[in-house]
């Protein structure tokens, strides 16, 4: 699977995860104190240098207070808002295979 790091979609996480810091009126310093973590680490996320797997983004949001699935709602829909940019990241299309061409051998036993 195509990484995701810098796109599209990708940026909609990251402004949703420093927007929740952020409206909360945390530096990234107070947000690395409660994750136990250095502030280049809150920064490297925010700013798209590194990933977030899936335990650390649960840790995150309630190192925020914020409830996991509801963030994972609200990603959803804005996800699905931004259109994908990018073919790779496309549902494959269900083709219906183009037809066979007749060939003269095809003619010859008839």
């Amino acid at each position: 699977m195509l990484k995701s790091l810098h796109s599209r979609h990708n940026d909609v996480f990251l402004r949703m995860l420093r927007g929740r810091r952020e409206s909360q009126r945390l530096r990234q310093l107070d947000l690395a104190a409660r994750l136990g973590r250095g502030q280049a680490t809150v920064s490297k996320v925010e700013r798209g240098a590194r990933r977030l797997d899936v335990v650390e983004l649960w840790a995150w949001l309630n190192a925020l207070d914020i409830d996991f699935v509801t963030f994972n709602r609200e990603l959803d829909q804005r996800l699905r808002a931004n259109p994908v940019p990018d073919s790779r990241f496309r549902a494959a299309r269900h083709r219906t295979p183009p037809k066979k061409k007749s060939s003269r051998s095809d003619f010859e036993g008839q």
